[in-house]
Formats: C-alpha cells, sequence, structure tokens
C-alpha cells in the first residue's frame, strides 16, 4: 500500500487508487523501520486542535502517526497529521450529513487482508504492529474509516471527474511507456491498459477537486492548534 489521496488526502490512505496505480505504474511497497509510540502506563489525553465546537485528541494524532508508520514506513509530522485529521472531519461530517453508508465488513476484510500481504509474512506484519503499538482491532478500525471517507469521496467527485480519449493516449505516451521502459520492464499495448490508465486519471481527477474542495472548505472553518499534551 502506498500513501492515499487525501487524507490518509486523501487520506491517504485512497485505497482504490492505491490499487490502480500499483497496477498501472508498477509501483512496489517500501519497507523502513517502525516508530514506536510513546507508552506510559496513565495517560490523560490532550486536545491537539479544536475545530468549531469539536476538538481533536492527542491520541488521535498518535494513533494516525502509528497507522502510516505501519503503511508508509514513515510519519508526517505533527502539523501535517493535524491537518489530515482535520481533512478528515470535514469528509466525515459531509458524509454523515449525506447519511453516506458505512463499509461493508467484507470490504473491511478484504482491505486488511490486502494490507498484510503488503509485509513478507503474517507473522512480520503483526510484529510491526505491535512495535507501532498498534492492535489489530485498531487497524481494522482506521481501514474502516479509509474506506469510508475514500468511498464517499469518490462518490461525490466521480460524476464531474471526465477523461477523454486523448488524455489516455497522452498519459499512456508520456508518463506510463516511459516509466516502465526505464526500468527495463516490457510496455503492454495501449489496448491492453486503457482501462486501468482511465482509472488512474479519473483518480487523478477526483484528487484534485477533493483537495480544492477541502482547501476551500478549512479556509471557513476555525481550527485552533493546541500546544502537545494540552488537556481538554
Amino acid at each position: 500500500m502506498r500513501r492515499a489521496i487525501f487524507i490518509f488526502v486523501l487520506f491517504a490512505a485512497l485505497p482504490a487508487l492505491r490499487a490502480a496505480r500499483a497496477t498501472a505504474e508498477a509501483q512496489t511497497f517500501s519497507e523502513l523501520p517502525p516508530a514506536r509510540l510513546r507508552a506510559s502506563t496513565q495517560t490523560v489525553d490532550g486536545v491537539a486542535a479544536r475545530i468549531e465546537d469539536d476538538i481533536l485528541t492527542e491520541s488521535e494524532v498518535r494513533e494516525l502517526a502509528a497507522f502510516q508508520q505501519l503503511v508508509d514506513g514513515h510519519a508526517k509530522t505533527r502539523s501535517e497529521l493535524i491537518r489530515e485529521l482535520a481533512d478528515q472531519w470535514i469528509v466525515r461530517g459531509e458524509a454523515n450529513t449525506a447519511k453516506f453508508p458505512r463499509p461493508t465488513q467484507a470490504d473491511v476484510d478484504r482491505t486488511y487482508a490486502q494490507l498484510v500481504k503488503q509485509f513478507p509474512s503474517p507473522e512480520e506484519f503483526q510484529k510491526r504492529c505491535s512495535s507501532a503499538g498498534l492492535t489489530e482491532a485498531a487497524v481494522r478500525r482506521m481501514l474502516e474509516q479509509q474506506l469510508y471517507l475514500s468511498h464517499f469521496i469518490d462518490y461525490r467527485f466521480r460524476p464531474s471527474a471526465q477523461v477523454s480519449e486523448q488524455q489516455v493516449k497522452n498519459y499512456y505516451r508520456d508518463e506510463f511507456a516511459p516509466q516502465l521502459k526505464a526500468r527495463g520492464q516490457p510496455v503492454p499495448t495501449l489496448e491492453d491498459v486503457e482501462d486501468t490508465i482511465r482509472e488512474v486519471l479519473i483518480q487523478r481527477a477526483i484528487s484534485e477537486r477533493a483537495t480544492k474542495w477541502l482547501n476551500d472548505a478549512r479556509e471557513h472553518l476555525k481550527i485552533d492548534m493546541g500546544s502537545e499534551g494540552s488537556t481538554p
């Protein structure tokens, strides 16, 4: 799994975009050393940021950092993590208002299985989860949240993300084929990969529209960053 579109922007982390890019661009997972979360016998949760009349907690920041460490091999900075959580807050609010359906358990199970396969073995995956301080339940919950948000983004912006035949041809000529040639890999015909390329371009257009929407929405929100460890 690679980094997500928006969130996770995207979120990170979109599973659909990651799969399409993995197929179309032959990207590989980069395994980097995990980061261990700070632990204490008793921790009072703090306020990482305030959004309107709601809060983002320090535990949410730590958990997102751990999840990014697990999936991408590294976590973003604290300010970047809070911004991603704020973006998630915006999208979640819109999705909840629209009564958008949650992912099915089968969807979560399938995504969890795909994540495990990114590691050398299930045992190594469990080891990395333990090192990051993540339980299986926490990983599944984070994946369920990613699916919910990314599915909503797809639902909202896919209808306007139109891709022309010329755009597909340009991508194949200017990006897809040169990347494979640079790796010494055979280049399939355009006809063989046309559908995959079209989906990559659609996901790119969705990401661009979602990013603009989030930027606009963020400008109208009152977001106050708290100091690390501040209490509610």
